[in-house]
């Protein structure tokens, strides 16, 4: 299911998870989705700090012109499955991948650091699930 037909149209955050391992791919994951967010993409950012990323939908392609900073990238098919990954992808430079539906763009590093492999189902929530310390200490804020 793809994030443009389930949610409405705009920038909005969302948390991306490994269906498989049920571990976060990226915490903060902007969603840009009209022709404008994604023409914009990451442009005029410093830097892309770890947990956060950008999600295309439409796009099987990217590029990095003007950027400031290096990313790592995924191209993801329809069902959000992962067909191929870049990393370290410089400025001044392009990917795609022509089955691809959407591309995420994470920062340097992540693809790595994260675990993330071709093959790899990827779902998108809008909450970030709580750690066993989170709950912890929500149950006992609760008694």
């Amino acid at each position: 299911m793809s994030a443009s037909k389930s949610r409405p149209s705009g920038r909005r955050t969302l948390s991306v998870l490994s269906a498989e391992r049920g571990t976060m791919v990226c915490e903060r994951c902007e969603i840009a989705d009209l022709p404008l967010s994604r023409l914009r993409g990451l442009l005029g950012r410093r830097a892309l700090e770890s947990g956060a990323g950008l999600l295309l939908e439409p796009s099987n392609s990217i590029h990095t012109f003007f950027m400031l900073f290096p990313i790592d990238v995924v191209f993801l098919d329809s069902e959000f499955r992962v067909l191929r990954t870049r990393t370290h992808l410089g400025p001044w430079r392009v990917a795609g991948v022509t089955q691809a539906r959407a591309v995420l763009e994470l920062p340097a590093g992540e693809v790595d650091r994260r675990g993330i492999e071709v093959g790899e189902h990827f779902h998108l929530t809008s909450t970030i699930p709580m750690t066993a310390a989170a709950r912890a200490v929500t149950v006992s804020k609760e008694a």
